[in-house]
């Protein structure tokens, strides 16, 4: 399909589908997802140097497998979403320029939330939304333009892991993260907006071709049918996971002081693996929740039913979240960050997730829906029809 075809062909460009029930996989995903970025945000605390064998253990292990993947299979996930919400609107006869306008707005008012969220802390909605404001238009995008785009951003991205590893290397923390430590919170806020347009440029580079291969693989719902496509998410998990791995350890051994190559500017350029790496490493996640989720769209079995539950209100509990670090690791709070080590600051993310799991399967279970899910559908959609 090109861009060209009529304005009432399908929106994702291989047909509208009908509506179903809500897929399982993807909402699992999600809320695997959140625990993957509560261990990449909490440790942004950490003040103390890591001393025990554990620590440089838990640094390492998170290098692998939680930086730069927890935004990556955010985006594999969120350009899935996009077509979902194409396609039923388009199996409803939503013609595409009111489609376009429907995941426009949504977009727009992503970045209205992500810009509130800084004032707190470190963002990622705002990323999203701005690559729906900006790429509405992607998923009118044949196949064959779809993947050469994903493939020519890499591009770009490898140029951001570069940056990246030259700052990560010089023992300096990012400019938004660096916010974090900070005592003044006013100081903080004026911190992380300062140093807003470079780093939102460089996160929506980062993960753009994953945005785009996620956008491809719900035209073929891959997540929505895992058992139909098995053989391929084997190979996605195997590969992608392997390739995180591969091209994360120079640099997590580099970061966590434990090697340093033959001369500075080798031990930077195989540091700078660790961030294109990780785009490998998000989809490979995904794939691997896909893989061992149970078939069907029910959810069976009380753990896997709070996954779901909090998959359906990630916006919600991504936020709740980071009020929790905020309140319990901030030194302008509770300041527990400057007194724990990365393995306990893990173990307060874990503790922060489970509790998450917990309240939305109470959630779920009263009908209840995300306060900030229906705040945004409220906003996009308007107030709802008697």
């Amino acid at each position: 399909m090109t861009t060209r075809e009529s304005d009432h062909a399908p929106a994702a460009g291989h047909g509208a589908r009908e509506p179903s029930s809500r897929a399982l996989v993807p909402d699992l995903a999600r809320g695997h997802m959140l625990l993957c970025i509560a261990l990449a945000h909490a440790p942004l605390f950490v003040t103390l140097a890591a001393g025990s064998a554990l620590d440089r253990a838990t640094e390492v292990v998170l290098d692998l497998l939680v930086d730069h993947r927890a935004r990556p299979m955010f985006a594999f996930l969120f350009g899935y979403a996009l077509v979902q919400i194409a396609d039923r609107r388009a199996a409803h006869g939503a013609p595409w320029p009111r489609v376009r306008g429907l995941i426009r707005r949504r977009g727009a008012w992503m970045v209205v939330i992500g810009l509130a969220h800084t004032l707190l802390f470190v963002d990622i909605i705002g990323v999203y939304g701005l690559i729906a404001l900006v790429c509405a238009g992607v998923l009118r995008w044949s196949d064959r333009t779809l993947l050469w785009s994903a493939a020519l951003l890499l591009g770009p991205t490898i140029a951001v892991g570069w940056i990246v590893a030259a700052g990560e290397l010089s023992g300096e923390p990012g400019i938004i993260a660096a916010s974090v430590t900070m005592p003044d919170p006013w100081a903080a806020m004026v911190h992380r907006f300062q140093a807003l347009p470079v780093e939102t440029v460089g996160r929506v580079f980062s993960v753009l071709p994953v945005a785009l291969l996620g956008v491809w693989t719900a035209r073929r719902r891959i997540l929505e049918e895992p058992a139909a496509h098995r053989r391929l998410l084997a190979v996605t998990a195997a590969a992608g996971i392997g390739t995180a791995v591969l091209g994360g350890l120079p640099g997590a051994l580099a970061y966590a002081g434990l090697w340093a190559g033959p001369t500075p500017l080798l031990t930077q350029a195989l540091s700078a693996a660790h961030l294109p790496s990780g785009l490998a490493g998000g989809v490979g996640l995904a794939a691997l929740v896909a893989l061992a989720a149970p078939g069907g769209r029910r959810a069976h079995g009380i753990v896997t039913r709070a996954l779901v539950a909090l998959g359906r209100r990630s916006m919600t509990f991504y936020l709740a979240q980071s009020f929790a670090f905020v309140g319990l690791l901030s030194p302008f709070a509770l300041g527990l960050g400057s007194s724990l080590t990365v393995a306990q600051v893990c173990a307060v993310a874990v503790a922060v997730w489970t509790a998450s799991a917990a309240v939305a399967f109470a959630m779920d279970r009263r009908g209840v829906r995300g306060p900030f899910e229906s705040l945004l559908r409220r906003l996009v959609e308007g107030r709802p029809r008697a």
